[in-house]
């Protein structure tokens, strides 16, 4: 029996290291390695190359969009000669006045060429409702004085070439069938810079139920259409959907106006609070940690009786008890489901899944616990060591926001870029033309309409119309869009084999503090960007390819949303979900090579084997002790949030009383609260990637140690004491050192 039981054990042995085997060779101890190498070379040279000159055309692309592009046409209205409205010469007159509400009623044609009706910039929008029948009938009185007539069509919106003399030259009758000047119009609000009509039950007639001025003759257009109620508030249903976005953002940057500085201190107060945190967690990380796990226990033990208590309770209440899920309504007032009792047992059933996977993943995984403890413990170690890594991501953050600055500007002058285009409503007449030359082609263009409406019926348009789209700024925009994602994924992994060389130095260092090389993050910085800015760039390139394609997969199923074609869809849909597994599994596969790369030096895909076969030669312990200690700062970046989100709301919604005074009137409320909670999630983000990155290293230099070492007096363990006692490991040498003295004791 003894010899089979070793014949047993040998080949477990044997099966074990063929497995080890087919993802490499463990590590070899080696005498002269003692922490991150310092004689290495430049990796991936070609890749930091072509990094280079895809930044410089980066470059070269804002510079032809700035000089190129003009972002104010897209924040000012422009008339029908392509003239901004409240800027240049025309700032006193900031709304724009539609000649023919009733032209605007496509949506489609709206977005693609503008309204096809005359505009002009108007200093206010009409105050009354006016039409030009009743005015041309008066006109044609032949005892009117020239004061009389004068001042009966200074009620008129007309062209900028119809000057004083003009309209004391000709009829309104020539004014209006000339296209010169608008042949009707209501009471209007300035929306956005746009005139756009008031309530229209307010503007009908009550008698005849039609839209009539104050002599109650009714509006029509030039080409004799009666204007209907119907017709102008289809109108303006067309305008407000283009406007509103644009009407809610000029609110919402109302309110951050309103509360900018106050918006500050809520994301100075989640600093503290996060750095508070972190330093708790630097002498207590445990007691913290189970105090987190045992509190997120509690709260949804509560949450379930609370839950299934209501739902009891309300069960035999024939008002909030449903037969079946069909007989719930849908309703926009959320009381109604606070009253259902199937909405409690919803909650109930929630509430008890998520308690009883906590129970369980406590009892099945606590020595993966304590293990993830003693990690986050040894991190707060290293950073109490190395405090400028709690500063570090200041600089990523900063290179980030500058990024995206440059990108979004660069976006802006891009989209301006595009070409003036005229035509008229006959489709026969198109013209693109630059900025520059504008001005000539407005007079070559009206003499072109001319020509083409010598026959024309009444009341056609000829004139400015938008911007054309030009095809090549489409693709420089892709490659902006590109370039976004690489260099953002480029400065994420600079700040990642930076801390990794860091937090490398630290685990390395056999004696801590003393062994700990001096300036250990500006050291790992300057060898990542001496040696491994093509590494960098290697890795982030292949992010951003997998982002890129998202994004066209995203734009692909947005076109095929009216399309009947199932199988296409659910071929779009699988995609979609490879390519995000694939971005995640990238993303953790690249952190992991980075951290070898600040370790040995070596390029990006050997690198990326050597961390992928060593995390697979140990993927029970992976899988368990990074997902573990990614959800113990998970839980850490929400308390951050949470405890600063609940305090601006209840600021904001005036309940602090002792604050009321400093609360701003604001349009939406939770615009500033919406802000400060993504801003500390930011902010918590930014701080505890620090103790993730320190975690995700320490670990993997923890999984090189126990292949490397065996604990004897030539290979011991560089591990601290915590984590060998949790392992039931010991250096030799320390063990002999403890039995002498106790000897001698």
């Amino acid at each position: 029996m003894g010899k089979d039981s070793k014949v047993d054990d040998s080949e477990n042995a044997a099966e074990k290291s063929e497995e080890k085997n087919k993802y490499g060779e463990p590590a070899k101890f080696d005498p002269t390695f003692n922490g991150p190498i310092k004689n290495r070379g430049c990796t991936d040279v070609i890749c930091c190359i072509l990094f280079i000159i895809f930044f410089l055309g980066m470059g070269v692309v804002g510079y032809w969009g700035y000089k190129e592009g003009d972002p104010t046409v897209l924040i000012y209205p422009s008339d029908s000669e392509g003239n901004l409205c409240g800027y240049g010469n025309f700032v006193n007159k900031p709304n724009l006045f539609f000649f023919d509400l009733l032209k605007c009623t496509n949506v489609a044609q709206n977005v693609a060429v503008g309204c096809p009706t005359t505009q002009v910039c108007v200093s206010k929008c009409p105050d009354k409702n006016w039409v030009w029948v009743a005015a041309a009938a008066q006109d044609a009185n032949p005892l009117l004085s020239t004061q009389e007539r004068r001042k009966l069509k200074e009620d008129m919106y007309c062209t900028y070439n119809i000057t004083t003399q003009v309209r004391d030259e000709k009829s309104i009758k020539e004014l209006v069938e000339g296209g010169n000047c608008a042949s009707y119009y209501v009471k209007s609000d300035a929306v956005v810079g746009r005139c756009v009509p008031s309530a229209i039950s307010t503007l009908i007639n009550s008698a005849s139920g039609l839209l009539s001025d104050a002599g109650n003759t009714t509006l029509v257009a030039a080409d004799n259409t009666t204007v209907t109620g119907d017709a102008l508030s289809a109108a303006s249903k067309v305008l407000a959907y283009i406007l509103n976005a644009k009407e809610y953002g000029e609110k919402i940057l109302a309110d951050v106006r309103a509360s900018w500085w106050m918006i500050l201190v809520g994301l100075g107060i989640s600093c503290v609070i996060a750095f508070i945190w972190i330093i708790i967690m630097r002498w207590i990380a445990g007691v913290i940690v189970w105090f987190t796990i045992f509190a997120f226990i509690a709260l949804f033990s509560f949450s379930t009786y609370y839950t299934l208590s209501r739902y009891f309770e309300m069960k035999n209440n024939s008002s909030a008890s449903l037969n079946s899920v069909t007989d719930i309504e849908f309703t926009t007032n959320l009381d109604y489901y606070w009253n259902l009792s199937t909405t409690w047992l919803v909650f109930g059933i929630i509430s008890a899944t998520i308690l009883g996977l906590s129970i369980l993943i406590l009892l099945f995984l606590r020595n993966r616990i304590r293990i993830a403890i003693a990690l986050i413990k040894e991190a707060s170690r290293a950073v109490g060591n190395m405090m400028f890594t709690l500063l570090w991501p200041i600089i990523p953050f900063f290179l980030q926001v500058v990024l995206f600055g440059f990108w979004g500007a660069t976006a802006l002058y891009l989209a301006s870029s595009d070409k003036k285009k005229y035509a008229s409503s006959s489709g026969n007449l198109t013209s693109n033309v630059t900025a520059a030359d504008s001005s000539n082609l407005v007079t070559t263009f009206a003499a072109s309409c001319a020509a083409d409406y010598t026959n024309s019926t009444l009341g056609q348009f000829c004139g400015f119309v938008g911007y054309d789209v030009q095809e090549y700024t489409i693709y420089l925009q892709f490659y902006m869009l590109f370039m976004l994602f690489w260099v953002m994924n480029f400065i994420i992994a600079l700040g990642q084999l930076t801390l990794a060389g860091a937090f490398a130095s630290y685990y390395w260092a056999f004696s801590k503090p003393q062994d700990i090389p001096a300036f250990p993050v500006t050291a790992s910085l300057w060898r990542s960007l001496r040696y491994h800015l093509g590494s960098i760039a290697f890795g982030s390139l292949i992010i951003a390819i997998i982002q890129i394609i998202r994004v066209i997969l995203e734009y692909v199923d947005n076109k095929l949303k009216g399309s009947e074609n199932q199988v296409a869809k659910f071929f779009l849909k699988c995609l979609k979900c490879c390519f995000w597994c694939l971005e995640k599994f990238m993303k953790f596969l690249n952190k992991n090579a980075y951290i070898l790369i600040a370790v040995y030096g070596k390029n990006f895909c050997t690198s990326a084997k050597n961390a992928f076969f060593l995390i697979m030669r140990n993927i029970v312990r992976v899988v368990v002790i990074d997902k573990v200690a990614d959800f113990l700062l998970l839980i850490a970046k929400l308390v951050v949030v949470a405890a600063t989100t609940a305090g601006a709301y209840f600021f904001f919604d005036g309940r602090i009383s002792f604050l009321s005074n400093y609360t701003p009137s604001l349009n939406y409320y939770l615009v500033p609260v919406i802000i400060i909670s993504l801003g500390s999630y930011v902010i918590a983000a930014a701080f505890f990637s620090v103790y993730g990155m320190g975690v995700d290293t320490l670990f993997l230099c923890f999984l090189e140690d126990c292949e490397r070492h065996d604990g004897s007096a030539e290979k011991p363990y560089y591990m601290n004491k915590d984590l060998m006692g949790i392992l039931g490991k010991k250096n030799k040498l320390e063990s002999t050192e403890g039995d002498k003295k106790g000897k001698k004791g």
